[in-house]
């Protein structure tokens, strides 16, 4: 293969399994009803939890009626809660029920959450009692009285009361590949996140060509922490060990520790995890004392993976890597690395696109493709593509072109051979670990504070997490000025704690174009080459167990 262009015309040589997630799963519980499906492998002493594949049907088929109780098919259902095998029963009951599932970020707080379940139409709201330190159970009791289209709220507590009121005589509607299975909110660099339209067709089957170039074998172990309400853990994670017939484990909550203990006692082939997580894991203390002779592959991505990383987990853990790269807009991943490839290919390339995606490099301005090894805005177009933003309010410009390209934002190089370098974003957002930020949220935060005139977010490198929050603040003449440390506070009370800056800087002016535009990429440069000095900050004990 000589590319001349970048452009990629979408490799069809393999099948889309035109398929819903409910008619899978009835698919795998006749194929193979013994085998274990889905196991939740929570810390001991709190006792792990497994279901065979026939048994995770039946406990579908019983969500599913209890939820038809309740709600008509079309109509959506929010979860709000961490990892927990409830989360996963509901996805399932859901998607069996011809419901809409919305998920919502656990970590969010009152004001995040209202956006969501209001720009949705949320119709029903499952959640934890509390999550945190956060009463959870409170805030929606407030929640309720703003939010005249939620009918009805549960407490996953008491999922087993949930569920009994199911009921045999209750028929099952039919679900077509291409509904709607979720909406997952995703950020923009002008709003307030939007609510993408994910269906069973694009979900099941990215997740499904991705575990096939990772190299996950059919019956395998697949272990995950990656948070649920994230594409790459709902589907990529869970679907792609469904589809190879596999078993799904889940780790409610990251423990480094604890997931070495988990890839022994589990016989874990795959892990999915951010590279934060590989890191903890390899400088673990408990890792020489186990077994960890049936890990085979790790996948990554969400942020850059170092090739010492890579190197790292070939030699001391005897695994490789597969490196991906996705948007939630796309259902999942759009570009991977194979294991086979080269460490200077899983270091220096996002890989090559996934099958059936139809990919260019094109000029951002005019949809025109660049040459090969020219910068330009990746743009994928296929089955995977979402069904555009939900009720995208005017003047919201959608990512979604008239003739079906999803633009991604990110800017990418493509060589001869296919394989793309992300070379910057369009998007101004930071990722902290696999985890998307966008600044303008947090900058509408800072402008709240009575002594902050003006402040722009960007991401700053970082060893641990790729790249943090960093805040760079021009202050209010006359007013007091306040420390990093309250300003950290008056965010705190606002955001949820991932997206809250740990690196400020004060500035007298910001630099800005001839016409007045701030250039970001300036004061990134500027914190990079310590043109800004650093105010004393110290990140409060008590939300360190919060990363």
């Amino acid at each position: 293969m000589c590319l001349t262009e970048s452009y990629w015309p979408g490799d069809v040589d393999q099948p889309l399994i035109d398929i819903t997630i409910g008619d899978l799963l009835r698919q795998l519980a006749a194929e193979v009803p013994h085998r274990t499906a889905f196991v939740e492998a929570p810390r001991p002493p709190l006792a792990t939890r497994r279901w065979t594949y026939a048994e995770l049907l039946a406990a579908a088929e019983r969500s599913a009626r209890a939820l038809l109780r309740h709600f008509q098919p079309g109509e959506k259902v929010a979860v709000w809660a961490p990892n927990c095998a409830e989360w996963v029963l509901l996805q399932h009951g859901a998607a069996m029920a011809g419901l809409v599932l919305v998920t919502v970020n656990p970590a969010y707080l009152g004001e995040e959450v209202h956006h969501v379940l209001s720009s949705s139409g949320a119709v029903g709201l499952f959640h934890v009692h509390d999550y945190r330190g956060v009463d959870v159970a409170h805030l929606v009791g407030q929640l309720r009285a703003r939010l005249p289209a939620l009918r009805e709220c549960y407490d996953l507590a008491r999922w087993d009361d949930f569920i009994a009121q199911s009921l045999p005589s209750i028929p099952l509607p039919r679900v077509s590949p291409t509904d709607v299975a979720q909406i997952q909110f995703t950020s923009g660099t002008t709003g307030k996140p939007k609510g993408a339209l994910l269906h069973h067709l694009g979900l099941v089957n990215a997740s499904r060509f991705a575990a096939q170039r990772a190299g996950f074998p059919n019956g395998g172990v697949w272990a995950t922490a990656m948070p649920l309400f994230h594409v790459g853990g709902s589907a990529g994670s869970h679907l792609g060990a469904l589809t190879s017939r596999g078993t799904f484990v889940l780790q409610p909550q990251f423990d480094a520790g604890d997931m070495l203990r988990i890839v022994e006692s589990e016989r874990v082939n795959h892990i999915h995890g951010v590279p934060t997580m590989v890191i903890r894991m390899l400088e673990h203390p408990d890792r020489s004392r186990r077994d960890l002779r049936s890990l085979r592959t790790l996948m990554s991505g969400g942020s850059l993976v170092p090739d010492w990383l890579v190197r790292r987990a070939r030699e001391e853990l005897g695994s490789r890597f597969t490196i991906t790269y996705g948007q939630t807009e796309a259902n999942g991943v759009i570009c991977q690395t194979s294991p086979d490839d080269t460490l200077e290919r899983q270091t220096t390339s996002i890989g090559r696109p996934t099958p059936r995606a139809e990919l260019k490099v094109a000029d951002p301005a005019n949809g025109a493709v660049r040459p090969v090894g020219e910068p330009g805005e990746i743009w994928v177009r296929g089955y995977q593509v979402m069904h555009g933003y939900f009720s995208l309010p005017p003047g919201v410009e959608d990512a979604v072109t008239a003739d079906g390209w999803l633009r991604t934002g990110d800017v990418a190089a493509m060589d001869h051979e296919g394989y793309l370098r992300i070379t910057g974003r369009l998007k101004d957002c930071v990722i902290r670990g696999g985890e998307n930020i966008y600044p303008m949220e947090i900058e509408e935060v800072l402008r709240q504070h009575a002594a902050v005139q003006d402040a722009q977010v960007v991401g700053e490198a970082d060893t641990q997490w790729g790249e943090v929050v960093a805040a760079v603040v021009k202050l209010e003449p006359g007013l007091a000025r306040p420390s990093a440390s309250q300003l950290y506070e008056h965010c705190r009370a606002r955001l949820a704690a991932y997206k809250l800056p740990v690196r400020w800087y004060y500035v007298d002016a910001f630099p800005t174009t001839s016409s007045g535009k701030i250039q970001k990429y300036v004061l990134r440069e500027q914190i990079s080459l310590r043109g800004l000095a650093p105010e004393p900050f110290e990140k409060p004990s008590r939300n360190q167990a919060q990363d």
